[in-house]
């Protein structure tokens, strides 16, 4: 069960915590690591239709092994850091993705977000992409994750 946030005075509705999350560029992952410590890495990503996808240049690594072992996940964006030194705050958009993570390895799985992703990060090198996707074949995976619950907070 995921928590119902605490400051409620600063939560906004899931359509604006969805547009949080479609306008950034990289989030965290957060997983169940190693011996029970959290492990939360930095990847750049895409949305479409409820599911999270971000690409592993790697078929192994800690996060994969992770998401094996426990594919509950937390998805974390921040739309904006407003630093108020006077106030002793910082003021933040943010919003968070609760979900369980699917490893996709299967080349007709993959080659869609591979695709959504190439598009968002390098639309002037489509073909290139394609080339280089083809070249990497079965040297990398694709994460979906389905998200179950959407947050977000912002500053009023």
């Amino acid at each position: 069960m995921v928590r119902d946030l605490r400051r409620k005075d600063k939560a906004v509705s899931e359509e604006e915590a969805l547009s949080i999350l479609v306008s950034q560029t990289h989030g965290v992952l957060a997983v169940n690591g190693d011996d029970g410590y959290p492990y939360a890495v930095p990847v750049s990503y895409v949305y479409q239709d409820g599911i999270i996808y971000f690409h592993c240049s790697s078929v192994e690594g800690h996060k994969l092994s992770a998401i094996k072992k426990d594919p509950r996940v937390c998805f974390c964006v921040v739309a904006k850091d407003d630093i108020k030194p006077s106030d002793f705050t910082t003021k933040f958009a943010s919003a968070i993705a609760f979900g369980k993570a699917r490893i996709l390895d299967k080349v007709e799985d993959i080659l869609g977000p591979s695709m959504m992703i190439l598009e968002k990060y390098s639309p002037d090198f489509i073909e290139d992409g394609k080339e280089y996707m083809e070249e990497c074949k079965g040297q990398y995976l694709v994460v979906a994750i389905d998200i179950e619950r959407l947050t977000g907070k912002a500053p009023k």
